[in-house]
């Protein structure tokens, strides 16, 4: 595990070692173990180190026999022994035992069909020396951040944002335009980011750059394969034998691994099948508002199947001041309250152990949100012709509040449109209330209707599982799952997301992952054999806050205020607009928390990337 950054500029045509550390030296959280270096001509590639496995001769950049090829890699490869073992047989010679240097040999092997063959999370970017060539894959759910910036014949990458800031050639801008997509979803849905310039290399695809020419392909499509020839009990039976599984290759390390442990059903089936195998040490975060709090069920969880439970507890001052740290660590602003709490339990479980397991992807692989049942709601309702339905949802528009009124009004519209994650945080009729330019025609739902129409020729639950998947997992829940534990230099592991894992949630019928009374339902009998009875049936709750209540204190009141006054804010803001929703907040107002977040931490962001540095 680690951090790499990296350029090939034909704009630069004197040493670049100074540029390329400098550019390292920002990540150095990602891996403060130790650092290495490449440089030659206009290419620069750097390295930070987290050892986790061969701790003596892990080092990067590593090569080849010959060294044309040059690597630096982010991530763990599980299967990376039987890779080495086909190579070996192939006439390949190994100096290291690690996964790292399967990836340059496999290179050599297997040219691009290489990330196809890998179990994993994965960043890497290989250099070919002869070819002047850059070559580098991300793995297939995205769990490994790729970034780009491609401007002018300067192309740099790296694994954070932040690292591009002291490379000379980058010209740092805001990208404005992408702000009301921001404001609705909380996170870009799409390869573009707030800076202008910089992409995310999508999940499951590779790149080549040579001769100032980037071309990406895609080699890994998530695609379903229902099979309904099978009972619950022979889905519960695969569940079991190959999470389990998943759950052993992701244990491979050189240093001790621990695991996250909330209430829910995934950290649980986690902790329990870890306990199995080796002593574990549990990790929890809470507050001291009990009613907001996980750490009860959790402790309770541990004490029965006997591991070792760490815990801690947050404060409302703690929580804010936290804030800016989180931010900048992000690289783009991300709004999600839970990204604070992960930011104190990646912290403390860093003061124990170097990797720990979570339990990401169960939700939207298995089906785990709530919304998703509403699909089941509206089943018998979409069947309606389209006319009928824009009629009563016309009807109901013009009348007041009554019970049914807003199952009338989503009714109308079709799957891509009534499902964003279910709503917004702004919707987009009532962004230029609050924003100082004009969105003019925009419409979320076109940035995600592509995600709706590859799998149009399923029922409604899986395509929301498979725009969660695409959208709401890589640029939400992995994102702050990998920032805020790089923060804290500690690997985090996510065994759902497994390439087995995957293929066995994309056979499974939608009636065994959601119903009207339950989801996950398969995942949840599954871990039930294992599981205490309360812990399996646990609902989704999410990782709550306190925040709604803190929000009206006068002391962080007075913080939001003084943001929401400040220059930066007047920038793009319509500041009388959102000094309002603030004081019907503190005024005991509910429904306007998120879209108060959702501002505060983008100008807090904005501050730290535009103002600071």
């Amino acid at each position: 595990m680690c951090g790499f950054v990296g350029f090939l500029d034909s704009n630069i045509s004197y040493s670049s070692e100074n540029i390329v550390r400098d550019m390292a030296d920002r990540i150095i959280h990602r891996g403060p173990d130790s650092d290495g270096y490449f440089c030659e001509k206009n290419v620069g590639m750097g390295f930070r180190r987290l050892s986790i496995i061969d701790l003596s001769n892990g080092g990067q950049p590593i090569y080849n026999e010959d060294k044309n090829l040059v690597i630096t890699y982010n991530g763990e490869v599980y299967n990376f022994m039987e890779l080495r073992r086909d190579l070996l047989a192939q006439g390949h010679i190994f100096k290291t035992n690690t996964d790292t240097e399967v990836l340059i040999h496999g290179y050599e092997q297997w040219g691009t069909e290489l990330p196809e063959k890998l179990r994993g999370m994965f960043a890497f970017v290989i250099y070919d020396r002869k070819r002047e060539m850059l070559f580098g894959a991300r793995d297939i759910f995205g769990i490994k951040p790729f970034y780009y910036y491609n401007n002018n014949g300067t192309f740099l990458y790296g694994s954070e944002i932040k690292a591009f800031n002291v490379h000379p050639n980058f010209c740092k801008k805001f990208n404005r335009r992408l702000l009301p997509a921001y404001l609705c979803f909380e996170y870009i849905p799409g390869i573009e980011t707030l800076f202008e310039n910089v992409y995310k290399l999508p999940a499951g695809c590779y790149f080549t750059y040579r001769n100032d020419k980037l071309e990406v392909q895609r080699y890994f499509n998530i695609r379903y394969n229902i099979d309904r020839n099978r009972s619950a009990e022979q889905w519960e039976d695969d569940i079991e034998r190959i999470f389990r599984e998943s759950c052993k290759v992701h244990c491979v390390s050189d240093v001790e691994v621990g695991c996250f442990l909330s209430s829910g059903v995934d950290s649980s089936y986690v902790t329990r099948l870890l306990k199995e195998d080796m002593p574990v040490k549990a990790f929890s975060i809470g507050y001291a508002e009990e009613r907001y709090s996980e750490l009860p069920h959790a402790k309770e969880l541990a004490d029965k199947i006997g591991v070792e439970h760490i815990s801690r507890k947050i404060t409302a001052k703690e929580f804010f001041d936290a804030v800016p740290a989180v931010q900048y660590h992000m690289d783009e602003p991300l709004p999600n309250p839970s990204a604070v709490p992960l930011y104190y339990l990646t912290q403390t479980a860093a003061e124990y152990v170097k990797v720990v397991l979570s339990g990401e992807g169960a939700d939207e692989l298995f089906g785990g949100y709530n919304y998703y049942k509403e699909c089941l709601d509206f089943a018998r309702y979409m069947k309606l012709p389209q006319a009928v339905r824009d009629a009563f949802g016309a009807a109901a528009e013009r009348l007041p509040g009554f019970h049914g009124r807003r199952f009338l009004l989503r009714g109308r519209l079709p799957l891509e449109k009534r499902y964003i994650r279910n709503n917004y945080v702004y919707h987009y009729t009532e962004l230029n209330k609050y924003l100082r330019e004009d969105c003019g025609q925009f419409r979320p739902h076109e940035l995600t209707r592509c995600f709706f129409d590859e799998v149009a020729g399923e029922d409604e639950v899986t395509r929301m599982q498979y725009a969660d998947i695409c959208t709401w997992l890589p640029f939400d829940i992995l994102q702050k799952a990998d920032k805020m534990s790089m923060a804290a230099s500690l690997e985090l592991r996510v065994p759902f997301l497994d390439r087995k894992v995957l293929g066995l949630a994309m056979r499974i019928p939608s009636e065994y992952r959601v119903t009207k009374k339950i989801t996950k339902t398969a995942l949840r009998r599954a871990a039930g054999r294992v599981l205490p009875e309360k812990s399996a049936k646990m609902p989704k709750i999410g990782f709550i806050t306190p925040l709604n209540e803190w929000m009206r204190r006068d002391e962080f009141y007075m913080r939001i205020y003084e943001v929401f006054e400040s220059s930066e804010a007047k920038e793009f803001f319509r500041t009388e607009e959102i000094i309002k929703m603030l004081k019907r907040h503190k005024d005991g107002y509910d429904g306007g928390m998120k879209r108060i977040w959702s501002v505060y931490c983008f100008l807090i962001w904005y501050r730290g990337f535009f103002d600071v540095l």
